[in-house]
């Protein structure tokens, strides 16, 4: 007789939230110095004996999937093209059972050539950050002259059919903040997926300013200055943090993640795993939970869990941007993933 399944004992918070979104960053490294992110001369990046082997980021993922119930997994980066095991990465995390939803969050450049083969491997869909279509802003905002190259792994992502294939886009005061329609309207033409993402406070310089800060408020009134927008049935978001919005009537939708003036955290189902092995349980924190010494130490599946279940129980209500006592998170988005 085949004994009863085990069920999961989830990554539940104090709050009562459970995450079942697992970010996992597989490299601190980047090809683009984006002003918003990291400095131009980049940064001092992780050594390699730091970071997480390719078995290790599967095992790990292993766990979240068969012994806490995560059922979705999105790698990140830095820039995840960047790391040579993707692929196979990719592959082995769509071969557990059960199958979690796989994703990628990327910057474009490379996807041309490894599109056919993420498809291949299982890879369900893919981000691609674009704040701009001007030659001359993309420079201006990334430091590097590389916009063909992620207009091509756009385009290459929608072929192989990695879709929804979505866009990321922020906006930044004197640099692209009167885009956001240009912006959709390239979205809609090529069929795919707009969101607007406002500027969080992750950058290396820590020169963020809400002065600065483009708001949820301003793109749509941007929007609808030239578009029909209507909001989409708030019941149907559920942990989503983009609200959606058709656009003429739809099918086509635009999203707004208004993660500093529309916080979202009392819905937040994720976690995040960086590159080197930490466990951090909101992209603010200003903490994390080392999983890496315990499983080179050679932890079993059920003690990884259990220091993952005990990791998330100290995740705070909410990420505290507008609190006036708010600091950064000593860690960057390209460290902590995004």
């Amino acid at each position: 007789m085949t004994p009863p399944s085990r069920t999961p004992l989830g990554l539940a918070d104090n709050y009562g939230r459970v995450a079942t979104d697992l970010r996992v960053s597989l490299t601190d490294r980047c090809n683009l110095r984006c002003t918003y992110c990291m400095p131009e001369e980049g940064l001092d990046w992780l050594a390699k004996p730091e970071l997480l082997t390719d078995d290790e980021i599967v095992r790990l993922v292993s766990v979240a999937v068969n012994q806490l119930g995560v059922d979705e997994i999105r790698f990140t980066g830095g820039e995840p093209l960047l790391r040579r095991g993707l692929v196979d990465i990719v592959t082995r995390t769509t071969q557990l059972r059960p199958r979690p939803q796989v994703s990628l969050t990327t910057n474009g450049i490379g996807l041309a050539r490894q599109a056919e083969a993420l498809r291949d491997a299982g890879l369900d869909r893919v981000n691609v950050s674009l704040d701009t279509v001007r030659q001359d802003t993309f420079q201006e905002i990334t430091r590097r002259d590389r916009l063909k190259d992620v207009l091509a792994g756009l385009a290459a992502a929608h072929e192989a059919g990695l879709a929804p294939v979505k866009v990321n886009a922020v906006l930044m005061r004197g640099l692209n903040d009167d885009q956001a329609p240009e912006l959709l309207q390239f979205c809609l033409d090529h069929g795919y997926e707009l969101r607007f993402i406002e500027q969080m406070p992750l950058d290396a310089q820590h020169g963020w300013s809400r002065d600065q800060m483009v708001t949820a408020d301003e793109i749509l009134d941007m929007l609808c200055d030239r578009f029909g927008l209507a909001a989409t049935d708030a019941a149907t978001r559920g942990s989503a943090p983009a609200e959606s919005f058709t656009v003429h009537g739809g099918p086509a939708t635009v999203g707004i993640i208004a993660s500093v003036t529309r916080p979202f955290c009392g819905d937040c189902d994720r976690v995040r795993l960086t590159a080197d092995g930490q466990v951090r349980d909101c992209l603010f924190a200003r903490t994390e939970s080392d999983l890496r010494t315990a499983l080179r130490a050679g932890a079993d599946d059920e003690e990884l869990a259990d220091r993952w279940r005990r990791a998330m129980r100290g995740k705070l209500p909410g990420h505290g941007i507008n609190d006036p006592s708010f600091l950064q998170p000593v860690r960057p988005m390209s460290a902590i993933g995004g």
